[in-house]
């Protein structure tokens, strides 16, 4: 070996040591931070970026250019404790039983009151139990999963807590006599710390959201960000109204009050995006918006163009908008036009967050990322399931049955006729039968249900909210 070769050489193995040595010095990216932002019985219709001419939500429909638009994301429920029982496990809902919102005045299936036995099952693992180690985690807002301590997110997996126990409260602080006879309404931070806010709670718990941000900005982080907002009662800031009103597009009544409180919520969000990017965190953040379940008819939302609302299995109950912010994996204002459920949040959350969601046994959902990318130009699910009690739905393809248990089955092509306005099962019976069974086929794996309704009435408040054809529409906001 010449001098000059071995003079090449040494240079050579000197370069690859110090290219080492420096990579060893620089420290291992961080795991990508999760943060689902979830509204309670918001319209379909009532944003922006979802077509509203009177609704202003100027964050959102920023993340709506800055991520993808999801044109048929369903919730696994027509109403909120079920949906988010789905959400947390990554399992239908019923094959635990949990057919029907935990609330005060409802039975078990032996007839005995369950008050505060009704929760989220205890062998039921969340999002937050499968996360890594290394993970922080938060929920923000409404819990709805059990009021009794066994139930607390403390020990559902989370590690930090700051909202309420049930399902729905007030934006003012309660008075001392509230409190007292509605315990599941007091807001909670950690374990039993019961204080009430000092301000308006959907900026507050923005405000309390931004804090855990800040204090864990050095660690990968799960933030549930479950706010309360636009759920009733309505209550809005003299503030937002009188930005609702400067708007100048006649909105006046219950649909006045709905969309100040729909701008604190999108205000909210803004303060943890704008969060984000203050610290450098918003490129290894992966945002997901999303809403409970189809807004309600009371207080006047707009599920236009949908049928039926809150508390059904039209498309209005249960179809709900969607937005998915993930960097440098999804395209910037882009749109995902095939059925996703809620479901699929953990696996494609636990797979983000460095996890092995095929080591979970039993899930339901699936991890979205290779379908959002286009690698899996397939449908994420072929079918799609709900019942909640002797109701019960079905879709496949783009085809959808509705069973009634007091007249006769609907179907519907989603694809050519969203609205549900004309309803084929006289026309396709041999369809109807088909995907009865596979609806029968999927109802003999499940669980009896927990709870069970205790007063007739509310059945048949129920069953006439099934009845409901027709979504709520702010004339305004239709094309």
């Amino acid at each position: 070996m010449t001098r000059r070769n071995t003079f090449l050489l040494c240079l050579l193995g000197w370069l690859l040591m110090g290219n080492f040595s420096i990579q060893a010095n620089v420290p291992p990216k961080k795991k990508m931070n999760i943060i689902l932002l979830f509204s309670d019985d918001a319209g379909y219709r009532d944003f922006g970026f979802q077509g509203s001419k009177t609704f202003k939500t100027p964050n959102l429909d920023q993340l709506a250019k800055d991520g993808m638009i999801f044109k048929q994301a369903y919730t696994t429920a027509a109403v909120c404790g079920p949906s988010r029982a789905g959400l947390l496990s990554g399992q239908y809902q019923q094959r635990f039983g949990f057919e029907e919102n935990n609330v005060t005045g409802y039975m078990s299936s032996s007839s005995k009151l369950m008050g505060e036995d009704m929760g989220l099952p205890l062998h039921i693992k969340t999002i937050a139990d499968y996360l890594p180690k290394q993970y922080k985690s938060i929920i923000l807002g409404k819990w709805h999963m059990g009021n009794a301590d066994r139930y607390h997110p403390l020990n559902r997996g989370f590690d930090e807590f700051y909202g309420l126990r049930g399902g729905a409260r007030g934006f003012w602080p309660l008075s001392q006599k509230e409190a007292f006879d509605h315990p599941e309404k007091r807001l909670e931070r950690g374990f039993g710390n019961f204080k009430e806010p000092e301000k308006y709670l959907t900026d507050d718990l923005a405000e309390k959201a931004c804090d855990f941000i800040d204090r864990h900005q050095k660690t990968p982080f799960f933030m549930y960000m479950s706010f309360n907002a636009v759920h009733t009662p309505l209550h809005a800031t003299k503030e937002d109204l009188a930005t609702v009103d400067s708007w100048k597009v006649g909105l006046t009544g219950k649909r006045r009050v709905l969309a100040a409180m729909t701008l604190a919520l999108d205000r909210g969000c803004g303060m943890i995006l704008n969060k984000l990017k203050e610290l450098g965190l918003d490129e290894n953040t992966l945002v997901v918006f999303a809403n409970d379940n189809g807004g309600p008819d009371g207080p006047k939302t707009c599920n236009y163009p949908l049928s039926g609302c809150k508390s059904n299995n039209l498309e209005g109950g249960i179809r709900v908008p969607m937005i998915m912010k993930w960097p440098n994996v999804i395209e910037p204002g882009s749109t995902y036009e095939y059925p996703v459920i809620t479901l699929d949040y953990l696996p494609t959350f636990l797979n983000a967050a460095g996890g092995d969601a095929s080591k979970v046994k039993g899930l339901d959902g699936v991890d979205l990322k290779p379908f959002v990318t286009g690698a899996n130009k397939k449908r994420p699910h072929e079918i799609l399931y709900w019942k909640k009690e002797n109701r019960g739905m079905v879709r496949q393809g783009d085809y959808k049955l509705l069973r009634f248990p007091d007249r006769p089955a609907e179907l519907y092509n989603l694809a050519k006729d969203q609205e549900e306005k004309k309803n084929l099962a006289y026309k396709q019976p041999e369809k109807v039968r088909e995907m009865f069974k596979v609806l029968w086929e999927w109802e003999g794996q499940l669980e009896r249900p927990l709870f069970m309704l205790k007063r007739v009435y509310e059945v048949n408040a129920m069953k006439r909210m099934d009845e409901k054809r027709d979504p709520v529409l702010d004339e305004m906001d239709q094309p």
